[in-house]
């Protein structure tokens, strides 16, 4: 099991090039189950949980060729014979749930184990069954697993109001109707925009959907969809955390291309109240850190609130803010395992119920810390980047999921970072 063995201190200067996004690719990757033929996808990054979910696609007798060193994945349903996800593989990651709405818009009939994912706190996924069930399918639940049918003809059609909204629902329900029979509508549907790009390339390939970017969703069945290329939007997310990671060394001057500065909503109107200087122009965003970082309280929402997957990185950047910082996380409220590694590297933050008391500026000094899930890993290097001393950051593992050549990336701009068997 690798781990991370990080030299504190460093300023990061220089050009990061953002990844294609993870959270984005997977519900293209689903979507491609869909068309009959090859489909081509490209922009998708080299991760674990990509690797994952091709492994879970082959399963069916889907063919999928990843080329790496393009970040260009094609996938050929044409024999598709198999309708099942099982257990080994759902359970290494939540997404692969995104198989039972796949499977149930092209066969008609889908086997998929409840998933697995990040170890911290339960994501039923009750939503995603009863929005099915209210668009014509069956579903019973054995041994662990999902069972679903559509009739004969497929989907009769309905109307389901997500609450609370759900991106993984969302996109379940999208991938299981635009082949229904009859019209489909989702009520409260997540505007996220990995729910849009889905939406653009279903549209692409046939479907017919209206109200893309709304709440709003209404889906008129089509027989066949037809395969094509489509390129995946970059990585919100590995942006915003670059930008926070950025802002964390008062002279850190970087700067981010490819990036997608409009994707990530309120985010940037919080990140300049922290007083970093913001310059974006087209798809480049850089970023100059502050002499003194501004406490910035935020809670987390739906897009295009603040995104729950920076809620950890937001919290290790207000330990260098003077004064009192509350994150607050209204999306997944027990997603604060990073609290008491923070703490042991020098930091101080108090959770109450689903908020964490962050007070500052506090010293980082360098130690041994815990990965626990894929962001509060990320949380863990950016403190090790600017603690003293030298850190050892345990399970890195969890990097790998979500981010492409985390190391790589951050090294080339003036980290130090060394890979090393643990």
């Amino acid at each position: 099991m690798d781990k991370f063995v990080i030299e504190g201190g460093t300023p990061l200067k220089g050009t990061i090039k953002i990844s294609g996004s993870k959270n984005a690719a997977l519900p293209l990757m689903a979507a491609a189950l869909l068309a009959d033929g090859e489909t081509t996808l490209t922009n998708i990054p080299v991760l674990h949980d990509i690797s994952t979910f091709n492994n879970v696609m082959r399963v069916t007798g889907t063919r999928v060729e990843f080329d790496k060193t393009g970040n260009t994945l094609k996938i050929d349903p044409t024999n598709l014979y198999y309708a099942k996800s099982p257990y080994d593989l759902v359970r290494k990651m939540r997404a692969s749930f995104y198989m039972l709405g796949a499977l149930l818009g092209r066969t008609g009939a889908a086997t998929v184990s409840l998933p697995g994912g990040c170890a911290w706190g339960p994501r039923p996924v009750d939503l995603h069954l009863e929005g099915l069930k209210a668009f014509g399918a069956e579903i019973t639940l054995d041994k662990g697993y999902v069972i679903a049918k559509t009739p004969k003809s497929g989907l009769s059609g309905g109307h389901f109001t997500l609450n609370p909204s759900s991106v993984g629902a969302t996109v379940n329900l999208l991938l299981a109707s635009v082949k229904a029979r009859g019209k489909c509508r989702i009520t409260n549907a997540a505007k996220e925009p990995d729910v849009v790009q889905l939406c653009h390339l279903l549209v692409k390939m046939g479907a017919q959907i209206h109200g893309i970017g709304t709440s709003e969703l209404e889906i008129q069945g089509v027989d066949t969809l037809k395969p094509v290329e489509f390129k995946n939007a970059s990585d919100r997310i590995e942006a915003g955390t670059f930008m926070i990671a950025a802002a964390m060394h008062p002279e850190s001057d970087l700067l981010l291309t490819n990036a997608m500065p409009d994707d990530l909503g309120v985010f940037l109107t919080h990140f300049q109240k922290t007083g970093a200087k913001v310059d974006v122009i087209g798809d480049e965003i850089r970023v100059k850190a502050p002499q003194k970082v501004q406490n910035v309280s935020v809670i987390t929402e739906i897009y295009p609130g603040f995104p729950t997957d920076l809620q950890a990185q937001w919290a290790t950047l207000m330990t260098q803010a003077e004064g009192e910082s509350l994150i607050t996380d209204t999306i997944y409220p027990d997603r604060f395992s990073y609290v008491p590694e923070l703490n042991r590297l020098g930091a101080d933050l108090k959770v109450v119920k689903n908020a964490a008391l962050v007070k500052g500026k506090t010293p980082l000094s360098g130690t041994s810390v815990m990965s626990t899930d894929l962001r509060a890993s990320v949380s863990l290097v950016m403190a090790a980047m600017i603690a003293e001393g030298t850190s050892d950051v345990l399970r890195v593992y969890h990097l790998d999921r979500g981010y492409e050549s985390l190391e790589d990336k951050l090294n080339a701009v003036g980290a130090k970072i060394t890979r090393t068997d643990d």
